[in-house]
C-alpha cells in the first residue's frame, strides 16, 4: 500500500477552489495562485494525498500565470492524460495516488531544461518549505532542493 491516498476526509477539508480545481478539473485564474511568486526552497505536494510532486529548484517563471515546473520530483507521481477539450488537445497532469487535476504540460520550457512546462494550478499544491520537509516525511528529497532562502 502507498504512503499517500486519496481520503474522504482529505477531499472534505479541501476549500471551495481546490476542491474546483482538483477533483473537478478546474483552472485558476492566471496570476491568481498563492504559490505562483514563492521562491522558498521546499517542495510541492499533492493537496489531496500529499506524494511530492515538484522541487523548487525546478521552478521557473515562465510568465504564464501559472506556477511553472521543468520536470517533476519522480515521474511516477505524474499521470498524463490527453486533454481534448476547450477546442484543443493538451497533455493534462494528474496525481498518480491522489488522482487530483493538477494542471497540463507543455512543450514550450527551458530548452536547457529539457524543454517542458508543467503549469500548475496552485490550488492542487501544498508547499513543504525545507526546513519542515524532514519532520513532514518529504527527508528524501533533501538533495531535490537548493538552499537558497
Amino acid at each position: 500500500m502507498s504512503l499517500y491516498t486519496k481520503s474522504v476526509a482529505a477531499v472534505a477539508a479541501l476549500t471551495q477552489e481546490q476542491y474546483r480545481v482538483t477533483q473537478q478539473n478546474g483552472t485558476e485564474r492566471p496570476g491568481t495562485g498563492e504559490l505562483l511568486k514563492n521562491s522558498e526552497p521546499g517542495i510541492y505536494v499533492d493537496i489531496v494525498s500529499k506524494e511530492p510532486l515538484f522541487a523548487s529548484s525546478d521552478k521557473y517563471e515562465s510568465g504564464c500565470g501559472w506556477p511553472s515546473f521543468t520536470k517533476p520530483i519522480e515521474a511516477k507521481n505524474i499521470n498524463e492524460l490527453t486533454d481534448a477539450t476547450h477546442g484543443m488537445v493538451r497533455t493534462e497532469i494528474r496525481s498518480s495516488h491522489g488522482d487530483s487535476h493538477l494542471g497540463h504540460v507543455f512543450t514550450d520550457g527551458p530548452a536547457d531544461r529539457g524543454g517542458l512546462r508543467y503549469c500548475i494550478n496552485s490550488a492542487s499544491l501544498r508547499f513543504v518549505h525545507r526546513d519542515e520537509m524532514k519532520a513532514q516525511g518529504y527527508s528524501d528529497y533533501l538533495d531535490q532542493v537548493e538552499g537558497r532562502s
